[in-house]
């Protein structure tokens, strides 16, 4: 229903010790939105303006709108709250303890391990997290219709999960075939079958 929200920060305080309220004043109108303690650390000034990507929760007592610094990271919560077991704010948890990337790569490499570091994750929540969103992904990277050129792209066995990692981060996939064609040029890297290799160098392409 409310995609963003862009205005100005109007206040920001601590509900508790792992959730955040930042006030938005969008037009005169004061918004409440609930963050991670991560995404405070990178608010500007009260005063100044900033976007907001949101999801707003409808509860029969209540209403809360979330609010996170990229539409990536706000679709990889819409994924999260979708697996049984996990709420909102075990989802909020994770991507606040691990950030947008670790998720992603923890999920796609099924980490379970880095998963269940979060307070609140045990062992058969992370599995649970880890399967059935690495499904979830994988189909989503096949209804892109994603094709990386075959003299660029990593060994088959660790393609699929690259370019499901860079997709849930927000690349789009003409962003990610120039990318993974610029890295494969790199002989060393070409030969290997790391895949937090190429996704590491892949980034580090697109964010020059």
């Amino acid at each position: 229903m409310i995609s963003y929200l862009k205005g100005n920060v109007a206040g920001i305080y601590r509900a508790s010790s792992s959730r955040v309220i930042l006030t938005l004043d969008v037009n005169q109108v004061g918004y409440d939105l609930q963050i991670t303690p991560r995404l405070m650390q990178e608010l500007p000034a009260i005063g100044e303006t900033v976007q907001v990507f949101t999801h707003l929760q409808v509860r029969e007592d209540q209403m809360v709108l979330f609010g996170f610094g990229a539409m990536a990271e706000r679709d990889l919560f819409r994924q999260l709250v979708s697996v049984s077991g996990v709420g909102p704010q075990l989802a909020m948890a994770l991507l606040d303890a691990l950030g947008l990337q670790d998720v992603v790569q923890a999920i796609v490499s099924s980490n379970t391990r880095l998963l269940s570091k979060t307070p609140g994750v045990g062992a058969k929540t992370a599995e649970r997290i880890a399967l059935e969103l690495k499904t979830k992904l994988a189909e989503w990277r096949v209804q892109s219709g994603l094709s990386t050129a075959p003299d660029a792209a990593p060994m088959s066995n660790v393609q699929e999960d690259v370019e499901m990692t860079l997709l849930a981060l927000g690349y789009t996939n003409s962003e990610i075939t120039k990318a993974l064609r610029a890295v494969g040029q790199q002989t060393a890297l070409a030969k290997t079958a790391d895949a937090e290799d190429w996704i590491r160098e892949a980034i580090a392409w697109l964010s020059q």
